[in-house]
């Protein structure tokens, strides 16, 4: 891998697959900031319709969001990776990249089954783009560049849980946030609502199985990955 930094551990499986998928080659790197300046700019389109008259969010709440958050996340995410090589990126960075993968793949689904309008189709390029680029785009490729980029180091169990605290700290600022000024960012964590607090909290409770079931796999995605690039090692190579 000539030019390419010595990932750690290093790769010592199939190695023409893993050098065309290694995170500095030129194509991956202008992948993840063509994607990151996608990210921004619907970003600051979604910030300058939350400043226009009638619109039934503000800048403080649009920032509130879930997908504003992560999506901003990504995006600065995503800069890093493209600009830096994988050498000088900290030890921690595999853990990040596949908790972004996480939120974002979750945006997506969440999205879709709670949050889309009725009846708005999957996949439309009539719907307002800088949903496209938050539901859809940006999740699929958080998830292509967790399961398809070259890594090598495999998570420990506990993975999937540490992935949960950033998710399990929205609910409850969501909920104290409500509490103050009566606004809730989901309508499924609104108790005013009818159902009250039986039903958000058992809507939440759905909410957050399946974020759980969904880092589980991510988390087995991510080894099943690493062990195509670097076999196991012992504790050392679970050890980020």
């Amino acid at each position: 891998m000539s030019g390419l930094s010595v990932l750690d551990p290093p790769v010592e499986r199939h190695p023409g697959f893993n050098d065309v998928l290694h995170p500095d080659r030129s194509w991956i790197r202008a992948a993840r900031f063509a994607m990151a300046a996608f990210v921004f700019i619907a970003l600051v389109r979604k910030t300058y319709d939350a400043t226009l008259p009638g619109n039934d969010v503000d800048v403080a709440q649009l920032f509130s969001e879930f997908t504003v958050q992560s999506n901003l996340a990504l995006g600065l995410v995503l800069v890093a990776s493209a600009v830096l090589p994988q050498s000088r990126l900290p030890k921690w960075w595999g853990r990040l990249s596949g908790a972004l993968a996480l939120y974002l793949v979750m945006t997506g689904i969440i999205y879709v089954v709670l949050v889309a309008p009725p009846g708005e189709p999957w996949w439309s390029l009539d719907l307002y783009w800088p949903q496209l680029v938050h539901h859809r785009l940006a999740p699929l490729f958080a998830a292509l560049d967790w399961l398809l980029v070259t890594r090598t180091v495999r998570g420990r169990w506990w993975r999937p849980l540490a992935w949960l605290i950033y998710p399990a700290a929205f609910l409850i600022f969501s909920w104290i946030r409500g509490a103050i000024d009566g606004w809730y960012v989901y309508d499924f964590l609104d108790p005013t609502l009818d159902g009250g607090w039986p039903a958000a909290l058992t809507t939440t409770a759905q909410v957050l199985a399946a974020f759980l079931v969904v880092a589980v796999l991510l988390h087995v995605a991510g080894n099943m990955r690493a062990s195509l690039a670097a076999p196991s090692a012992g504790f050392g190579a679970w050890r980020r």
